[in-house]
Order: structure tokens, then sequence, then C-alpha cells
């Protein structure tokens, strides 16, 4: 008889986040995914945000997808979302309806090993502007639809680079005026200065309603210079986390803290070594504005 998995973490006075890893941290060693659920697992992370790219790769090379959602349970952890790209923003309505049929089967992969959530960036619409934000509420009301039938909810991301939701005003906007109750905000710290949006209107969202943050920092560069693969870990740049984590804590916040990076630096490090110190990073991070 197997023993009884871990509980997964609650959120505590001491400990009132989530830490999660997001697996991009370490994509470039190609690892595989069971390599990285044991590493996370390994150092201490509380749950995962894989990206369904690597899980359809050890799918169709024969792997159980349940028998790793087992494998990652048994381990302690949680898988707190998952990343797919897919074009359910777009215009074109035979691209949309098939770009929400993907949705649906990457939703499918998320819950096969105990997921709830998956992100929902403005894939395929990033060089698109004066979008109708009314429009792309309907689209994401219609691919939480989707998340009604697979039990996955679509989290709105917010993408800086982007012309199309770039900000935390239009994600807002859309996952307001869809009208969803499942509707939800994923944001993170990178964009949030990519985008040019100010940390400080986080306190205008319902922390309650949002289950995930990508947590990074960011060296001083400029907005229309910087590029996703210069984030750092956090305390590493110049993002201001403490006041980041504080509002969200304020705002009834208590979902994960998902670290995603594509620093190329850390890809040819160790991995073990690239997760404890990212771990411990975060920590502090945590520590450092709940002190605050």
């Amino acid at each position: 008889m197997d023993a009884p998995a871990p509980a997964p973490a609650a959120a505590t006075a001491e400990k009132p986040f989530k830490l999660c890893l997001n697996t991009s941290t370490i994509r470039g060693q190609e690892l595989g995914i069971e390599r990285e659920i044991e590493l996370a697992a390994k150092v201490g992370f509380d749950s995962l945000e894989p990206w369904v790219d690597q899980l359809t790769k050890f799918r169709d090379a024969g792997g159980s997808l349940h028998d790793l959602g087992k494998r990652i349970a048994d381990l302690g952890l949680t898988v707190e979302s998952g990343i797919a790209f897919t074009a359910w923003i777009v215009d074109d309505d035979v691209k949309r309806a098939a770009a929400l049929e993907d949705t649906k089967r990457a939703m499918e992969i998320i819950a096969a090993i105990g997921g709830k959530r998956i992100a929902a960036p403005p894939f395929g619409a990033t060089d698109v502007q004066d979008t109708d934000l009314a429009k792309i509420a309907r689209r994401y009301r219609a691919l939480l639809e989707v998340g009604d039938q697979t039990g996955v909810v679509p989290l709105l991301e917010l993408w800086g680079f982007s012309k199309t939701l770039s900000r935390l005003g239009e994600v807002a906007y859309v996952a307001i005026e869809a009208a969803h109750a499942q509707a939800s905000i994923l944001a993170d710290v990178y964009h949030i200065y990519k985008g040019g949006s100010e940390p400080a209107s986080l306190k205008l969202l319902n922390g309650a309603a949002m289950h995930c943050l990508h947590m990074n920092d960011y060296p001083d560069l400029p907005r229309d210079k910087i590029v996703d693969a210069d984030r750092v870990f956090p305390g590493d740049g110049v993002a201001p986390l403490p006041m980041i984590l504080r509002t969200l804590h304020e705002i009834g916040f208590r979902g994960a803290l998902s670290l995603e990076v594509f620093n190329r630096e850390y890809w040819r490090r160790d991995p073990e070594e690239v997760l404890r110190e990212g771990l411990e990073k975060m920590r502090v991070a945590v520590e450092t504005a709940m002190r605050g």
C-alpha cells in the first residue's frame, strides 16, 4: 500500500505564498519533465508550473500522464498552472475556433497530471494594435467556457512586450468584462515593468481572485531594450519586489509565486544549483517584504 502523499503547503503567517517552479527556469538544460519534477521536490518547491510541450513530448514517448501526476503528488508537489501558447485571441474566426480546440487539448493534458489552471497569454495578437477590448473579453469568456468543460481555468496573462494586453488596466478590463466567475489575471514582475504599468496599481485588484504571479527580477535597462532573457532571480535586479509582494498580500493574494526566468546564463549552470539559489532568493524576497 502506498504511503499517503504529503499535504500541499498552505499559506500561513510565516509562509504567506506558495513557492512554485515554472520549468522555463531550467528549460535550457533539457533534462526532461521527470527530472525537473524530481529536482523541484528535492530543493523544496511547493508546486510546479510545467510547459505543455514538455508534457506532450513525455506522453508521445510513451509516458503516462496519470502516473506522472501521481509521482508529482507523491513528492508533495501540486501543479499550480501550466504554460501553452494558443491563438484564442485572434480575429480570424477559423483560427480562433481551432485555437479553442488546441487549448482544450492542452487543458486536458494539465488536468491529467492534477493541474487546475493554464496560462492564457495574448499569443497571436502581440503585433496587433488598437484591438477592441470588449471583443477580447468575449473571446476570453469563450476560453473560460472551455475551461468549464475541462476543469482547468485559463488565467489571463499580461505580456508587457505585446501591443495587446500589455498593461494591467487592459487585462483587468478584459477579466471583468468577461463576466465569468472563474476569470483571473496572471501578472508577472518583469511584464509589469516591460508594459509600462505602475506596480502600485496592483492594489486595485482582488488578490483572492488571483492564483499565480510570475516571480522574477530585472536589471536597470530601459523598457524598450529589456527582453525576456534579461530576467534574473528575485533580489538581483531593481524591481520593487517588497512593495509588489506587500501589495499582493494586502489585497488578499495567497496564491503561488512562480519562478519564471529565461536567463541563458542560468541554463549553462548545474540545474540543482540554479533551483536552490532561485528558491532561496524567493524566500528572502518574501521575508523582506513581510518584515516591511
